[in-house]
């Protein structure tokens, strides 16, 4: 699908690069050099997707996504040199749609691209739009709820607020508890099958995850870690198998 990209990044030879292989895939793009420019392009025009770098001039990228996501649903593939732990849960806690950290390869960019894009596509509506799917109802594994009819999380009665990724990977895990699903499973729920995305996109979404339905996100009773297999979100009242 072709669509309009806002590719922010203060490196000329890196946006060039991003540029291009944008275009080779038929997409018009706009790039610009600092956060601040990036904030306005994204507002101002027919943006579909901001390629995002975090370290620029004027605004960071952090702070362009945190204004931008007051007001917008664009989708936000973030870039940095960062890949901490606290640095890739700050992005998306602020709203950004995926991650990617340098050196990266174009191909994995451009496959993390068409994924965001497939992904928002799916929300727009139709000329013969169907009839909408009637909503499950509320999922409850221990003391996690995950109500896709509301499309809300909680955990011990505590409103938990989700981004799009995580919500659909808490309600996938909630409609069987108890379940181990594999990385490579539930990286299918979120981004359909891409062979260049990374299942390292579910592990950075399950830390985050476990901040904010966790009491002790470092010693997880909820949202459990199954070595070697994948993960599983916890029968029982108290969320403990």
């Amino acid at each position: 699908m072709c669509a309009h990209v806002v590719v922010a990044e203060d490196d000329p030879k890196q946006a060039d690069l991003i540029r291009r292989y944008l275009e080779r895939e038929g997409h018009r793009v706009v790039v610009v050099h600092d956060g601040r420019a990036a904030l306005e392009a994204a507002r101002g025009g027919p943006a579909e997707l901001l390629v995002l770098d975090v370290m620029m001039p004027v605004m960071d990228g952090l702070d362009v996504c945190r204004a931008l996501r007051a007001e917008s649903a664009l989708p936000v593939l973030m870039l940095t040199a960062r890949a901490t732990e606290e640095d890739l849960l700050l992005g998306l806690d602020l709203g950004a749609d995926d991650y990617l950290t340098k050196p990266y390869s174009p191909r994995e960019l451009m496959a993390r691209v068409r994924s965001l894009l497939r992904r928002s596509s799916g929300a727009l509506p139709q000329e013969t739009p169907a009839p909408p799917p009637t909503p499950s109802p509320a999922l409850t594994a221990g003391a996690v709820t995950v109500d896709p009819l509301r499309h809300e999380v909680t955990a011990d009665g505590r409103y938990v607020s989700c981004t799009p990724a995580e919500f659909r990977l808490l309600e996938v895990l909630a409609a069987e508890p108890g379940r181990v699903f594999t990385r490579a499973q539930l990286l299918e729920q979120l981004h359909g099958i891409d062979r260049y995305i990374t299942t390292r996109t579910v592990d950075t979404h399950v830390m985050n995850l476990r901040r904010k339905i966790e009491p002790h996100p470092r010693r997880p009773a909820r949202l459990l870690t199954v070595y070697g297999i994948g993960y599983k979100l916890a029968e029982g009242p108290h969320g403990a198998s």
